[in-house]
């Protein structure tokens, strides 16, 4: 039975890739109540093989990983900010060379910077699992009881009795291996796959390329336009359009499917994008007065 529970769990971890709350239901407490262990040992594998069943490709869809809209999101929104005001505060000069060489410029620098930020933000996430997992590994070797106190601090919101509880324990002090992935996944809420080496690139990559794709939304009018206050006004519309874009394809990627939640965030993005490339263009009009 413990072991029934354990694989269900493991598998309702696989499903996401940030961790929340297991919608479990109840399968342990239906076996207690249950006459018959069998009925409820049966209802377990049944519980089971419905998890392995959606894992294997029939069940949910697949969705792109949370961390990478993170990222795209963080890039996007300083691209498509901090160059516009940028732009616009070079626009009160009247040249429209001024404007896109220092509006490359910037988006050059900005997207290396903000590149080697995520980089090497990710990279210290990495080194933080890495000594999380060194921490855990030395733990379960050396110090039984304080291994056997994580887990029953971690199954506490489960409902389990007690006899679950020692038998789920026993089982994982007599595999090290699996006490140490227990603990990293369910008790730290770590999982390897969000800390793998290659995740420093993707995040860096992945922020550089939000911010230039940004950036360039806003220049792009003043490399079509003649006059540069039509370039101004167009980088304006531009901006607001692209944001709400971002905000509602941002839900619908991570699983919305409502059309006014995605509208309500697409606006909400919109407005907190304005709001902010707003304030940065009045700081820098200010500053030229």
């Amino acid at each position: 039975m413990a072991a029934l529970f354990l694989k269900s769990l493991m598998l309702s971890k696989d499903k996401s890739d940030r961790y929340t709350a297991i919608r479990y239901n109840s399968t342990i407490n239906d076996t207690e109540r249950s006459p018959s262990t069998d009925s409820g040992i049966a209802m377990s594998e049944a519980y089971v093989n419905e998890k392995t069943t959606s894992n294997g490709g029939h069940g949910l869809p697949s969705r792109i990983n949370p961390r990478i809209i993170s990222d795209a999101t963080i890039g996007l929104a300083d691209g498509l900010t901090v160059p516009f005001a940028l732009t616009a505060g070079l626009s009160a000069l009247g040249d429209t060379n001024v404007v896109i060489y220092g509006g490359l410029a910037e988006l050059i620098a900005g997207g290396i910077s903000m590149g080697l930020g995520g980089y090497l933000g990710a990279r210290s996430e990495a080194e933080a699992y890495q000594a999380a997992l060194a921490e855990t590994k030395a733990l379960v070797v050396n110090d039984h009881a304080k291994a056997a106190t994580l887990v029953r601090e971690t199954l506490s919101d489960y409902d389990l009795s007690e006899s679950v509880l020692h038998e789920i324990t026993t089982s994982l002090l007599a595999s090290p291996p699996g006490m140490v992935d227990f603990l990293m996944r369910f008790h730290h809420q770590l999982t390897e796959a969000d800390y793998a080496p290659s995740r420093a690139y993707v995040s860096g990559l992945t922020i550089a390329s939000g911010y230039t794709l940004g950036g360039l939304v806003a220049l792009i009018p003043y490399l079509l336009a003649s006059n540069i206050k039509d370039a101004f006004f167009g980088s304006i519309i531009l901006m607001a359009l692209a944001l709400f874009a971002f905000g509602w394809a941002k839900t619908a990627m991570i699983g919305g499917s409502n059309h006014w939640v995605c509208f309500k965030n697409g606006t909400q993005m919109m407005v907190l994008g304005g709001v902010a490339a707003g304030a940065a263009m009045g700081c820098v009009k200010a500053i030229g007065s």
